[in-house]
């Protein structure tokens, strides 16, 4: 009984994890992008919060873009607002604007 509690605890962790991951709306800059590939790395950037500083560093993602052309109008270095989602396992960008 107390491995079944584990693996649903577990599981329930996990899934709040990668919704949050997977967010709409997130923040973050531009750090790659391989065109060849239609990838592109982006810093995600923490919200502000009482007692910390607006702008830290947050997790490093890479994301398939939906469509390659979306990697156009920006480059590395570049602040911006996105949504992607999980597709088995990999993220796809699905919203890319400069900021």
């Amino acid at each position: 009984m107390g491995t079944t509690r584990s693996i649903l605890a577990g599981a329930a962790v996990l899934s709040m994890l990668a919704s949050s991951a997977f967010a709409d709306d997130m923040t973050g800059m531009v750090t790659r992008i391989d065109r060849l590939n239609s990838t592109i790395s982006i810093q995600q950037t923490q919200k502000g919060t009482v007692g910390s500083s607006a702008g830290g560093a947050g997790a490093l993602q890479e994301y398939k873009a939906k469509d390659a052309v979306m990697l156009d109008a920006v480059h590395a270095g570049d602040r911006v607002t996105y949504s992607a989602t999980d597709n088995n396992g990999t993220g796809t960008l699905t919203k890319l604007q400069k900021q």
